[in-house]
C-alpha cells in the first residue's frame, strides 16, 4: 500500500471523504467549462455517459421541482438581461447561474455504493436528488411558483436536465454568432484573443443547436428582446403559461452582479432593456463563425464568404 492510499484510507476513516484524480479532457470537448482552455480555464470533463442521463424512476416521488425552466444560450447572449427581466415577474424566480449541474455525489466506501445500488441508485440518480433538492429549495425561498436557471454551461448538459426534470421547459436564446465572440473577447481581452474567443464560443452555440434539435422549446433571439421587450416578453409569458406583467420591462438592478455568476457590466446594472450592439458587417465575421450564422438565420446565401 503507497502513501497515497495511507492517506485516503485516513481520510476517508476520520471525515469520509475520498480524493480522487479527475481525468483531464481537451477543452474543445462537448463537454467543456465557462471558459475552455483557450481561455486560460481548466480541462472539462466529456459528454456525459449514459449511464448519467437516467430519468427519476417515480417523477412523482423522486422530484420536488415542477416545470422547471432552463434557458440555453452560448455565453454572452444576453440571457442576464433575460433573466433579470423574467426574475421581475411576480410568478418567476430567475437567480444568478447556479451550476447544479457540477455538483457531484461520491460513494465515500464501497459500501455505501453497495447500499445505494440495492436500493436502485446510481451516482447519477442520487445527484439528480441533489440537484433537485437545491433548486426547489431556492424557488421555495423566493415565496414565487417557477423557477428558471440560466446557466449558459448547461448547453452541454442539455441531455441530463432533461432526463432529470422530464416535465421541464427550455427557451433557446440566440444572437448573432459574431457579437458573442466580440463580447466574449472583451470579457476578459487578457485571457483570451478574438480569433480564441471566436472558437471558445463557438462550442456553446454548436451545443445550444443540439440542443434545439433535440428538445422542444421557444426561440428567443436577443436582438428582438431589445428591440421589442414588450413583444417578446408577452411572447416568452404565453410559453410558459403566465400573465404578462409590465414590470418586466423595468427590472431593477439585479440583486447579484458578479463575474461568474452572470453578467456584471455596466449596462445591465441599468435596471432597464436597452439597445443591443449593431450588428456586423457580414464581410467582418470570422470564417469559424459563418456557418452557424447561416444555420441561425443572420446570413443569406452568399454572405459572409465561401464556409
Amino acid at each position: 500500500m503507497n502513501w497515497q492510499r495511507t492517506v485516503n484510507d485516513a481520510l476517508v476513516r476520520f471525515t469520509g471523504v475520498r480524493l480522487q484524480r479527475v481525468r483531464a479532457v481537451p477543452a474543445g470537448t462537448a463537454g467543456g467549462t465557462a471558459t475552455g482552455a483557450a481561455a486560460g480555464g481548466a480541462a472539462a470533463p466529456a459528454v456525459a455517459a449514459e449511464e448519467l442521463v437516467r430519468p427519476p424512476a417515480d417523477p412523482e416521488a423522486d422530484r420536488l421541482l415542477r416545470a422547471p425552466v432552463f434557458i440555453l444560450s452560448p455565453v454572452r447572449s444576453g440571457s442576464t438581461l433575460l433573466r433579470a427581466v423574467l426574475n421581475a415577474h411576480s410568478m418567476l424566480h430567475a437567480p444568478h447561474e447556479l451550476h447544479v449541474r457540477r455538483l457531484t455525489v461520491g460513494f465515500g466506501t464501497g459500501l455505501s455504493e453497495k447500499a445505494m445500488s440495492a436500493l436502485g441508485h446510481n451516482r447519477a440518480d442520487l445527484e439528480h436528488l441533489l440537484w433537485d433538492r437545491v433548486l426547489h429549495r431556492e424557488l421555495v425561498r423566493s415565496g414565487k411558483s417557477v423557477i428558471v436557471d440560466k446557466t449558459p454551461a448547461n448547453a452541454f448538459a442539455f441531455r441530463r436536465i432533461a432526463a432529470c426534470w422530464p416535465d421541464a421547459r427550455f427557451v433557446f436564446l440566440l444572437r448573432h454568432p459574431a457579437s458573442i465572440a466580440t463580447s466574449w473577447h472583451e470579457a476578459a481581452p487578457d485571457k483570451r484573443t478574438p480569433e480564441e474567443a471566436a472558437l471558445d464560443a463557438l462550442r456553446y452555440m454548436r451545443a445550444v443547436e443540439r440542443a434545439r434539435g433535440a428538445l422542444t422549446g421557444l426561440t428567443v433571439r436577443y436582438e428582438d428582446l431589445t428591440a421589442d421587450p414588450e413583444g417578446e416578453t408577452r411572447r416568452i409569458c404565453d410559453f410558459l403559461s403566465v400573465p404578462w406583467e409590465r414590470g418586466m420591462l423595468s427590472y431593477g438592478a439585479p440583486e447579484v452582479v458578479q463575474k461568474g455568476l452572470g453578467d456584471w457590466k455596466d449596462k445591465i446594472q441599468s435596471g432597464t432593456v436597452q439597445r443591443g450592439r449593431e450588428l456586423p458587417d457580414p464581410a467582418a465575421i470570422p470564417e469559424a463563425l459563418i456557418p452557424i450564422c447561416r444555420k441561425w438565420g443572420y446570413l443569406q446565401a452568399g454572405e459572409g464568404g465561401d464556409p
